[in-house]
């Protein structure tokens, strides 16, 4: 049985549900919002998925990406610079009245006008004195690179060559036969090298050796040689090697152009004994050397007159080291060389085998315009 309160309460329940109104289409909203919610999830998950994509892609990239190459630091370009060589004061007007140094510890020993001839005026060193002489009236003069002895031509006296001694104050001369070019003395100065040419006979090494002979007689010593063997053309003369034992004679080139207006084409020079004029070796130089200074003391280098210009060749295979500026240049070790320049104010200049110059000597005005000869100090 209800209480009064309980029949009062469910009275009032009963009347609430009478007024309440039912909500159309609820459950097909609530079906439309889940499957909006369901979409909005399936869409972010994507979205979440292909985020997920493109980092595995992009991830991968960046960390196997090599890295920038490091570029070396360059240094800023900076001018070549070349060093200049020493240059050594020009003599003073006093220069005569001692020996006249040059670069290496060389000095001027004669200077005179003309080619290779120092015709006409000109100057000798006098050891015996350490001064310079005045020479006047000779066609040609060659003083020896040691010692008291200077080679004289004449032209009033053909056929012959004189020696004039510093030290005893006489000239003496000797009967040669007909000579070509220069006479060439030997290193130490003790032997003088001819080139003896007479028509209609072969070509013959002359050696004038002064010893015990200054009285005109028994000093010549003179050699045939075979220039059917032994050929050359153009510009055919004796020389020195260093050493003083042998004497050098060019060799043509077979088969080469051979022109009147240009030098030969040489396949090397053969070397003969100066004691007996024996054949004694061949080198292949694709020139002529001017002299005994041209051979490196040691051998391996030899300065020649190429074809075309002046040569550093080397002995053991005839390969060109380099061109230079002269022909007639001086080993004086055998990494420097001491030659005058072919143009200016014709400088000695002492250089090393690359060319750089290092000293530089200029001459007194008065051997500026002349032939000079050099020699060991």
């Amino acid at each position: 049985m209800s209480s009064p309160a309980e029949e009062a309460l469910k009275a009032a329940v009963r009347d609430l549900a009478r007024q309440a109104r039912p909500v159309p289409d609820l459950a097909a909203g609530a079906i439309r919002r889940g499957r909006r919610l369901r979409a909005r999830r399936r869409a972010a998950a994507a979205a979440g998925a292909a985020l997920v994509a493109v980092a595995a892609v992009a991830l991968p990239f960046v960390l196997l990406r090599p890295d920038s190459p490091v570029r070396p630091a360059v240094p800023e370009p900076t001018a070549t610079v070349t060093p200049t060589p020493e240059l050594l004061p020009t003599p003073g007007p006093s220069w005569s009245a001692s020996p006249l140094a040059l670069p290496g510890g060389w000095v001027v020993t004669g200077a005179g006008r003309g080619g290779s001839n120092q015709g006409g005026s000109g100057w000798v060193l006098d050891r015996s004195q350490g001064r310079y002489l005045p020479v006047q009236g000779y066609t040609g003069v060659w003083p020896a690179p040691e010692g008291t002895l200077t080679a004289l031509a004449d032209e009033d006296r053909p056929g012959e060559i004189g020696l004039a001694d510093s030290a005893r104050r006489r000239t003496t001369w000797f009967r040669t036969g007909v000579w070509l070019m220069q006479p060439q003395w030997s290193p130490d100065g003790r032997r003088l090298l001819l080139t003896l040419r007479a028509e209609g006979d072969p070509m013959r090494i002359g050696v004038l050796d002064p010893a015990g002979g200054l009285d005109g007689k028994g000093a010549l010593d003179s050699f045939p040689v075979d220039t059917d063997r032994y050929f050359c053309t153009d510009y055919c003369f004796f020389t020195w090697t260093r050493d003083g034992r042998e004497v050098v004679l060019q060799q043509t080139g077979s088969g080469g152009p051979q022109s009147e207006s240009a030098r030969h084409p040489r396949r090397g020079v053969q070397l003969f004994s100066a004691d007996d004029g024996r054949p004694t070796r061949f080198v292949a130089v694709p020139g002529d050397p001017a002299g005994p200074w041209a051979w490196s003391p040691d051998g391996r280098l030899v300065v020649v007159q190429g074809q075309h210009e002046p040569l550093l060749v080397e002995t053991a295979g005839g390969r060109v080291v380099r061109s230079l500026p002269a022909a007639d240049a001086a080993f004086v070790t055998d990494d420097r060389l001491l030659y005058r320049r072919p143009y200016g104010d014709r400088d000695f200049v002492l250089a090393d085998p690359t060319g750089r110059e290092l000293v530089r000597q200029p001459l007194p005005p008065e051997l500026v315009d002349r032939a000079v000869t050099v020699a060991p100090g």
